[in-house]
């Protein structure tokens, strides 16, 4: 597709009733099978928040207390297990501490998962360790990075110039795969109470919606996919809907509902029927 037709009018409001098309899927998939009506809170009237306080922490065990290069050890083990043994079907998810703590029984079902995820990890540390899984033969890799190089005080070019060699990289190690980035999602703004609260205020989510058009335009000049969850996550304000989250940083078991549902039905929408 030449320049002119992905920036003409025609193309935008394709994405946006593609956009809008998943956004609405997602809502009735969720509604149909969990009955998350707290998903609803800013849609209809009339319906308390969930306390975000209230809600369970993702639980890591010991692994949580692993330093960085004893995380990139046990990747690097679990990469190698699906090298060898070559599930069918595999999909590789791949990030930070969101991806982390994906429950493994949250994850889309009818396929194999690969979790390769770090907490505190930013797009340079990511980078260098895609390597880890070049010898897997992922149908899917999902990539999610980015919020940590802004907590870490990190330029927007920085983030978007790694996205551009993730990308190329992982396009040319595993040309038959489909690459999926995956947009920066909110943050609670001032409700949020992780421990780097400042941190995140610093962080306007104006220009984390800034970013994740621009890597949108990234997506579509590499020649991969993307998958905007932000509209599934954010409130009117333009926060992180603290119904979906722990800290307003982190998810909770309704967020990784609503992540899942929109990984299932972007991949029987626009992944699937393009094999």
């Amino acid at each position: 597709m030449s320049t002119s037709a992905k920036t003409s009018p025609t193309w935008a409001i394709l994405s946006l009733i593609t956009n809008g098309i998943l956004l609405l899927a997602v809502i009735l998939l969720i509604w149909r099978q969990q009955g998350v009506t707290a998903f609803f809170a800013d849609i209809l009237p009339n319906h308390a928040n969930a306390d975000a306080s209230s809600q369970p922490k993702p639980e890591l065990g010991n692994r949580h207390k692993l330093n960085y290069q004893q995380w990139v050890d046990i990747l690097k083990q679990e990469a190698t297990v699906a090298a060898e043994k070559r599930p069918d079907h595999l999909n590789i998810i791949v990030g930070d501490s969101l991806s982390l703590w994906f429950p493994p029984e949250l994850l889309p079902e009818g396929r194999n998962w690969l979790n390769q995820g770090i907490s505190g990890e930013n797009s340079t540390g990511l980078l260098k360790r895609l390597k880890l899984f070049d010898r897997t033969q992922p149908e899917t890799i999902f990539v999610m990075i980015g919020i940590n190089d802004l907590i870490q005080g990190k330029d927007d070019e920085i983030i978007l110039q790694n996205h551009r060699r993730i990308v190329r990289y992982l396009r040319q190690v595993h040309p038959h795969t489909q690459i999926v980035i995956q947009s920066i999602l909110p943050h609670g703004g001032k409700q949020a109470n992780w421990e780097g609260r400042e941190k995140l205020l610093a962080i306007s989510n104006s220009r984390i919606q800034k970013l994740n058009q621009q890597l949108q335009t990234i997506a579509k000049t590499e020649g991969v996919k993307y998958l905007n969850l932000h509209p599934l996550f954010v409130n009117k304000q333009g926060h992180l809907r603290p119904e979906l989250s722990t800290d307003g940083l982190h998810l909770n078991s309704q967020g990784y509902l609503v992540w899942s549902s929109a990984l299932q039905l972007y991949s029987q929408m626009e992944l699937e029927g393009g094999r």
